[in-house]
C-alpha cells in the first residue's frame, strides 16, 4: 500500500469503512495510517528490502528480487492478504530503515534488520525470523586474521548505520581501522582490490556474497561468532502489524515454509543456519 497518498485515498477508505461497519468486514490491518485490505482489492503494500545482498535481499539486473528476506516478505504479505504482484519492493538501506518507517514510505521492513534496545526505542519489530552472527569475509590467501583480535590494526569495512563495525570497534578490536561504506557491494570491491583488509557484517549476508559465481574461491569467512544478531521485521511503533506479521511467521515455520526458504537461498554457500527462532524470543 502507498501510505503517502492521503485526500482521495482516504475519503474513498472512510467510505469503505462505513461500509464494511455496516456488513461485516473479512478484516483488514492497521499500518501507520494507512489499511491494508485483503488481496483482489487493488491496494498495495509497500516493503522495504535490500537490494544489494545476495541470498538475503538482491534486485537483479532484469529487475526481479531474490532472497531470504524477499521469500519471507512474500510469504507474509500473502498472509496479510497481497498477492506478489501487489507488493511493491523498496530499497530500505542499513542507515534509512528507521526514517523510512517512522515516515510511512513503507508499511514494513525485511532487511537483515538486527533487532536492538536502540532501534526498539523508534520502531517496532515483528520477530525475530533468523538467528545469525556477526563474522568477517578475508580474502583466501589472507593468513593474517585468525582470529577477531588480529583485526587490530587492520583495515575494516562496513556500511554506515550497520551495528557490526561499531561492535568491533567497541568490544573485540578497537584498533581496528574502521572504513564505513554506503554499501556491502563496495566493501566487497574494495576487499578484492585490498583497499580493506576485511568486511563485517552477519554471517547470513556474507556467505551470500562469498557463494556468488564471480567471487567463489576469492573470499572465506573467518568463522567468528562474535555477535547474536535477531533478524526481525520492523513497523511503525505502535503499528498493528507488529501481531499480525508474527502470527505470519509463526504459520511460516510451522508449515516448513521457512525451512525450506533458509535451505533455498543460503544452503548453496554451506551456511549451517541456527534453528528457527521462537516468535517474540530475542537471544542476547
Amino acid at each position: 500500500m502507498n501510505l503517502r497518498k492521503a485526500t482521495v485515498a482516504a475519503a474513498a477508505a472512510l467510505v469503505l469503512s462505513v461500509t464494511a461497519a455496516g456488513c461485516g468486514s473479512d478484516g483488514g490491518s492497521s499500518s501507520g495510517g494507512g489499511t491494508a485490505g485483503a488481496s483482489g482489492t487493488g491496494g498495495k503494500i509497500t516493503v522495504g528490502i535490500k537490494f544489494d545482498q545476495p541470498g538475503i535481499g538482491l534486485k537483479t539486473p532484469d529487475g526481479t528480487y531474490t532472497g531470504l528476506d524477499v521469500d519471507v516478505a512474500t510469504y507474509v504479505a500473502k498472509q496479510l492478504g497481497y498477492s506478489p504482484q501487489n507488493i511493491e519492493f523498496k530499497e530500505a538501506k542499513s542507515a534509512d530503515r528507521e526514517t523510512m518507517l517512522q515516515r510511512g514510505d513503507v508499511d514494513f521492513i525485511a532487511a537483515s534488520y538486527s533487532i536492538t534496545p536502540t532501534r526498539s526505542e523508534k520502531v517496532d519489530f515483528a520477530g525475530p525470523y533468523l538467528l545469525a552472527h556477526q563474522d568477517v569475509l578475508i580474502r583466501a590467501d589472507d593468513d593474517s586474521i585468525k582470529t577477531p583480535a588480529d583485526l587490530n590494526t587492520k583495515k575494516l569495512c562496513s556500511v554506515t548505520g550497520s551495528t557490526s563495525a561499531q561492535n568491533v570497534k567497541t568490544k573485540i578490536a578497537p584498533n581496528a581501522q574502521l572504513q564505513e561504506y554506503g554499501g556491502y557491494s563496495e566493501c566487497l570491491t574494495g576487499l578484492e582490490n585490498k583497499v580493506v583488509d576485511a568486511l563485517t557484517t552477519d554471517d547470513s549476508i556474507l556467505a551470500g556474497y562469498a557463494a556468488q559465481p564471480a567471487f567463489q574461491g576469492k573470499f572465506k569467512l573467518g568463522g567468528f561468532k562474535m555477535s547474536n544478531e535477531n533478524y526481525g521485521i520492523g513497523v511503525q511503533k505502535g503499528s498493528e502489524l507488529k501481531a499480525q506479521i508474527n502470527t505470519a511467521l509463526e504459520k511460516m515455520v510451522a508449515d516448513g515454509s521457512w525451512e525450506a526458504a533458509v535451505k533455498k537461498n543460503l544452503g548453496p554457500a554451506g551456511y549451517q543456519n541456527e534453528p528457527a527462532p521462537k516468535i517474540g524470543v530475542v537471544v542476547s
